[in-house]
C-alpha cells in the first residue's frame, strides 16, 4: 500500500522539485553568457582543474558527474576539438583512458570560474543563513547517501580542501 506524503512532506518535496527544474536553468544561463560553456562542461573542467595534475580517468569523470560514458564521450569530443582537454591511454591500466585539462582548459575555468561562483553566490549561498547553510549541506549528504553514495566521499573530500 502506497504511503502517501503528508502536506508537510509535500511541500518539502513540491520544493525541491521545483528547485531541481530552475537551478540548472539559472546556472547554465550565465555559464554560457559569459564562457561559452553548459553547466556540464564547466563541471567537467572544474573536476579536472581539482584533480591531481589535472587529470581523471573517464570513468571517475562519468561517475562523478553521472553521466553515461557515451554522453561523456561526446562532451568530451567538443571540448577536446575546443583544445580544453585531451585523452590519453591510463598508464597503469590499459583499459582505462585518462581525460587531461591542457593549458587552454585551465585558462577557460580559471576565467569562468568567478562569474559562476558569484551566480551561486547570489542565487544560493547568500539567500540561506549559516544555519540553513549547514543544514543544505546535510540535507544534501542524506539525500546523496542513498542516491549516489559514491558522490559523498568525493564531495568530502573537494568541499573542504585542506590547506597545504
Amino acid at each position: 500500500m502506497t504511503q502517501w506524503l503528508t502536506p508537510d512532506e509535500r511541500a518539502a518535496w513540491v520544493g525541491l522539485a521545483a528547485l531541481l527544474e530552475r537551478l540548472p536553468g539559472v546556472l547554465e544561463t550565465q555559464l554560457r553568457r559569459d564562457s561559452d560553456l553548459t553547466h556540464f562542461e564547466y563541471w567537467v573542467l572544474a573536476m579536472l582543474s581539482e584533480s591531481p595534475e589535472g587529470t581523471l580517468r573517464m570513468s571517475q569523470v562519468a561517475t562523478f558527474t553521472s553521466a553515461t560514458l557515451p554522453r561523456l564521450s561526446h562532451v568530451v569530443t567538443r571540448l577536446e576539438g575546443r583544445g580544453l582537454v585531451r585523452r590519453s591511454a591510463c598508464p597503469t591500466d590499459s583499459r582505462a583512458t585518462n581525460l587531461s585539462l591542457t593549458e587552454d582548459g585551465w585558462r577557460t575555468v580559471v576565467e569562468a570560474a568567478p562569474g559562476h561562483v558569484e551566480n551561486v553566490r547570489s542565487n544560493i549561498i547568500d539567500v540561506l543563513t549559516p544555519e540553513q547553510l549547514a543544514q543544505l549541506e546535510a540535507i544534501s549528504l542524506s539525500i546523496l547517501t542513498r542516491v549516489a553514495p559514491e558522490w559523498v566521499e568525493a564531495l568530502q573530500r573537494t568541499a573542504r580542501p585542506t590547506a597545504g
